[in-house]
């Protein structure tokens, strides 16, 4: 399948609410991501940022292996630029988790909208979240670093 019929059958598959394609994460990011939600709920709620959001995504993710992911695919800690298919503009992110997100650095916590939403995808998906202002639409255009490619598994 091509990266443009895949596009359009992922966006297909939004506009009708139908399960996404799936995304992937590793399974340390996963096993890591689950420990946080639970820290995280038990926190205090004004502390809890995109939970339902990160909760699902975990659910609807294709669990893979760090050693064979693919080194297209964003993963905790990875370096990504995304292209928002509105504006044009193009933005690039670490992601990270909560304790290390600091925006002037450009890294961004998982728990952020954006942050949630970028988690899984490889070069070329398309992806709508909802953010603060409304829902932006972007495409994962680039992966700059990933830690399993680097063979940073501790990351």
């Amino acid at each position: 399948m091509s990266v443009m019929m895949n596009t359009q059958v992922r966006q297909f598959r939004q506009d009708t609410d139908e399960i996404n394609d799936p995304i992937y994460v590793t399974s340390q990011d996963k096993q890591r991501l689950e420990d946080l939600l639970m820290e995280v709920e038990a926190s205090d709620p004004r502390t809890h940022g995109d939970l339902k959001a990160l909760t699902g995504e975990l659910h609807r993710a294709v669990i893979v292996d760090p050693k064979n992911v693919s080194s297209d695919v964003i993963t905790m800690n990875s370096r990504a630029e995304m292209r928002d298919l509105e504006t044009g503009e193009t933005v690039a992110f670490t992601l990270v988790f909560p304790s290390e997100a600091n925006i002037d650095e450009e890294k961004i916590s998982v728990l952020a909208p954006i942050g949630a939403g970028m988690l899984g995808y490889r070069v070329g998906d398309e992806f709508e979240w909802n953010v603060p202002g409304g829902s932006r639409r972007m495409k994962v255009t680039k992966v700059d670093y990933q830690p399993e490619a680097a063979g940073d598994f501790d990351r």
